[in-house]
């Protein structure tokens, strides 16, 4: 495999950020250095600094300059935002949080204005971060050109055109037999298209024991010129994953389960989680004398093959465990068409339809089985029979009519708002086999619904000075999700209630030193009605609504540009999750959890950075990380304790070369940081030291 992944990417490259900036609408002066053309709260460019809504974007270069190889590190100091590793999407996933939310589905995941996952869940484990020109963080519900998709924000990963890249190398290596090889370069020009290729392998080891992770993909970039500024595009994406998943830890009472080894791995023999995803998707921009057309459509089929298994009994010398073989298939549609109106003076109208299709389908089954308690010598998963046979099928078709508009009556005020109609329609078809009892079991559900959601939001220039300024802003927001799909064993029928939020946001974002310094700072407040949660069906992982909750929270994010091309970073929060009003079945006993704070979210984080990166010679980068101590469990009875961790990288910097050497986590922290969904009161630690030497040669 090792061998297949070092051909798939023998020619390869990373490239450096071209970026654009796009904002005339205003009389007063705007930003030259350093503008960035920002999509995802507008779908067209627009200048963030006037977005009513907190965002970050980050470019690929600062990417580089900090050596960040996967989302953890590449948004470790966004204020509010923390990406746990790993979880139960296996070692290559993550589970994010965004205002204080802690959950895989509920945030949305964009790859180049395509949701990276459809109508189910982010595949986060399948995206590649070479190649990137910028990544855009934006808190709060999606806009209204996204649709039932996301309560506390949306991360856009957008790679570079043809033409807007360099053409290089990469090659590294790392802690525990890790090894990496990427490269991106142009083809030239055929049939008017200009065409870029990405080709990247990685294979990572990590300390637990059989644990690990191959992954291949392949990315085809075409781009054509059309008259009058208008431009054509497709792409064509393939991406391979080998998984070897580790186990979450076990809690016994308020801790973590003290006999359990720190990398105990309680899986069975052959466990994997191997998802497969191919995809297509093309585009348009066509200018018109009123305006301008834009349309993206994409197709995208992946498959997931598993087999694992968690402890369910943490005593003994034998522990023990269930697993789960499994095969879910899905298919997905996305479609967008919308028109940019730009004749009318001092406003930006959008006007669209979009559409999403999916359909999943699971087939698998659950085991018993047992395993020593320090994880060695694993029976074989591959050849325990199964107890069940389980069929789920789940079909959602989302669409919606959605207008946006933004209003600049003069070069302080800036108002916008939108608005969304909401068309949903979801069947669910299951079946299971009860070999043991010897029964059959099938059931089928179908909801249909149509909803209003919307937004508005004002931005006021208090203050401006050439380049500089002082913006104070105001966001409401309405939206609306049907519920999410696990694809769970539990083989339930029936279609939750969707979730539906209401937030508020107030807050301040300055440029100052011109432009040497950006901070932002904001308030919000979130309230969710029938939020998901996982819980447990007859032993199974099942999902089931949990009536109330609220969010609130302060957010601050600075950044600094000192003399000799020195950049400053720092990021904090402080985030209120609390449970308004949800009664949840504890060994029989209902409890009102009204007032309890939610599991996982820490009240505090904090980050802070600093990069020494000129164009040529030594470069250096260093960071902290502050995770406050959050609670392990709904009741509030066990209490993980806050811990921080640090990284920091070396280099040099030649004409056509770079060379660096960064580790992460090198206070090798080992802290309890995302609850499994799959396993009763189980949880994931974070991943322990890595260093990463590495080359960079650009042709």
């Amino acid at each position: 495999m090792r061998r297949q992944m070092l051909v798939l990417a023998m020619t390869c490259v990373l490239g450096v950020p071209v970026l654009r900036a796009a904002d005339t609408e205003t009389p007063v002066v705007h930003p030259a250095a350093e503008e960035r053309v920002e999509v995802t709260a507008t779908k067209y460019p627009d200048d963030p600094d006037k977005i009513p809504q907190s965002m970050t974007v980050i470019s690929g270069q600062d990417l580089r300059d900090r050596g960040a190889t996967d989302f953890r590190s590449a948004l470790a100091l966004v204020a509010g935002v923390d990406l746990a590793p790993g979880g139960d999407g296996g070692p290559a996933s993550g589970v994010p949080e965004m205002w204080g939310f802690r959950e895989q589905d509920a945030y949305l995941l964009i790859v180049d204005g395509v949701p990276w996952g459809g109508v189910f869940n982010p595949q986060v484990a399948t995206v590649s971060l070479k190649d990137i020109e910028r990544i855009e963080i934006l808190r709060g519900a999606a806009p209204v050109m996204y649709g039932t998709t996301s309560f506390v924000g949306v991360i856009q990963v957008i790679r570079y055109f043809p033409g807007r890249g360099a053409p290089g190398i990469q090659a590294a290596a790392g802690s525990y037999g890790s090894a990496a090889i990427a490269s991106s370069f142009d083809l030239g020009t055929w049939a008017g298209f200009g065409s870029r290729l990405t080709l990247d392998a990685e294979q990572r080891d990590y300390r637990d024991p059989r644990t690990d992770f191959e992954r291949g993909h392949l990315l085809w970039r075409n781009r054509a010129e059309l008259g009058s500024g208008g431009e054509l595009h497709f792409d064509l994406e393939g991406t391979w994953l080998n998984q070897s998943p580790s186990s979450p830890v076990p809690r016994a009472g308020s801790v973590l389960a003290p006999n359990v080894p720190q990398d105990a791995n309680y899986n069975p023999g052959g466990a994997e989680i191997d998802p497969r995803r191919n995809a297509v998707s093309g585009g348009f921009t066509i200018p018109k004398s009123y305006g301008v057309w834009s349309g993206l459509v994409s197709y995208a089929h992946s498959s997931t093959d598993a087999l694992r298994g968690f402890v369910t009994d943490p005593t003994g010398p034998v522990f023990p465990a269930i697993g789960e073989r499994s095969t879910t298939a899905i298919d997905e549609v996305y479609a967008d068409a919308h028109v940019e109106l730009t004749n009318v003076a001092k406003t930006q109208i959008v006007a669209g339809a979009d559409y999403q299709y999916g359909k999943g389908h699971l087939n698998g089954g659950d085991f018993d089985y047992t395993i020593n308690a320090d994880g060695s010598n694993p029976q074989d998963g591959t050849s325990v029979p199964l107890n069940i046979n389980a069929n789920i099928t789940d079909t959602r078709n989302f669409g919606g009519l959605y207008g946006f508009v933004a209003w600049t009556p003069d070069w302080r005020w800036r108002l916008e708002g939108g608005l969304r109609l909401n068309f949903t329609d979801e069947s669910r078809d299951t079946s299971v086999d009860d070999f043991a009892l010897a029964t059959f079991d099938q059931g089928s559900d179908s909801v249909g619904e149509s909803r209003l959601g919307g937004s508005a939001g004002v931005t006021f220039t208090a203050w401006q000075h050439g380049v500089d300024n002082v913006r104070i802003f105001i966001d409401y927001r309405n939206a609306y999700k049907p519920a999410a799909v696990d694809f769970g064993l539990d083989a339930e029928a029936e279609i939750l209630d969707p979730e539906t939020s209401e937030s508020w946001e107030l807050g301040v974002r300055t440029t100052l030193l011109d432009q040497k310094l950006q901070i932002e700072m904001s308030a919000f407040d979130l309230e969710l009605q029938n939020l998901v949660v996982p819980t447990l069906v007859n032993g199974l992982p099942a999902l089931e609504n949990a009536g109330a909750e609220r969010f609130q929270g302060v957010e601050l994010e600075a950044s600094g540009h000192l003399p000799y091309d020195i950049v400053l970073r720092a990021a904090g929060s402080y985030h209120d999750a609390k449970f308004l009003d949800y009664v949840r079945d504890f060994d029989g006993v209902p409890t009102q959890l009204a007032g309890k704070r939610q599991e996982m979210t820490p009240i505090w984080l904090a980050g802070f950075g600093i990069v020494y990166a000129p164009s040529k010679r030594f470069i250096a980068h260093a960071d902290t990380s502050f995770t406050g101590s959050r609670y392990l469990n709904k009741r509030n009875t066990a209490l993980a304790a806050q811990f921080t961790t640090w990284g920091m990288g070396i280099g040099w910097r030649g004409d056509r070369f770079t060379i660096r050497l960064d580790g992460t986590n090198l206070g090798d922290q080992r802290d309890p940081v995302a609850e499994s969904e799959l396993a009763d009161a189980s949880y994931y630690l974070l991943e322990a030291r890595r260093i990463w030497l590495s080359f960079d040669w650009l042709f």
